[in-house]
């Protein structure tokens, strides 16, 4: 590779570091073509799976800020994530279980060093709108039970009221 088209594909990769959520670092030794296609539709349109080479992508992701090296050893892809990355971590590792060719080495999620545990572990994580919907009901249920709770007090004093005026009632007509 001349001088000049590594320092595009240098740049190509700090680029796609940068502009990602998440990058997730795979060997893919023994997958076949079809395999790997199969693997990038599985990641679906937020992820973008490429084979990579190791030097070039150790020298972009220190250009990017990101630690990488340990990771980048033998056959290396990266998944570049630029959408949830909840979703192409399970991606990955449900193709990683129906193709055990496929090994998760590590990544970074937001600037932040993820070993293989950890992605196994996001991937594990219900998705960002399972999430916020549950996160919305549980709002919705306190919002609930805070207007009962409003509601009951003034039907507590009106109650307490109507019970004082009947024994008064009570009392002035026994008198």
């Amino acid at each position: 590779m001349a001088t000049s088209e590594k320092n595009a594909a240098v740049a190509e990769i700090t680029e796609k570091l940068r502009a990602s959520n998440a990058a997730v670092v795979t060997s893919y030794t023994g997958l076949t073509v079809a395999q790997l296609k199969t693997l990038r539709r599985s990641l679906g349109e937020n992820a973008q799976y490429r084979v990579v080479k190791n030097t070039l992508t150790k020298i972009a992701a220190n250009e990017a800020g990101i630690q990488l090296d340990e990771h980048l050893k033998g056959s290396t892809a990266v998944a570049f994530v630029t959408g949830d990355p909840v979703e192409a971590a399970k991606g990955l590792r449900d193709f990683a279980k129906d193709n055990p060719a496929l090994v998760i080495k590590g990544g970074v999620l937001d600037g932040k060093a993820l070993s293989a545990d950890e992605i196994k572990k996001l991937a594990d994580l219900e998705s960002r709108e399972v999430l916020l919907s549950k996160l919305a009901g549980a709002m919705k249920g306190k919002q609930s039970q805070a207007a009962s709770l409003f509601q009951a007090l003034p039907t507590k004093l009106v109650r307490t009221v109507d019970a004082l005026r009947a024994k008064q009632a009570e009392q002035g007509g026994a008198e």
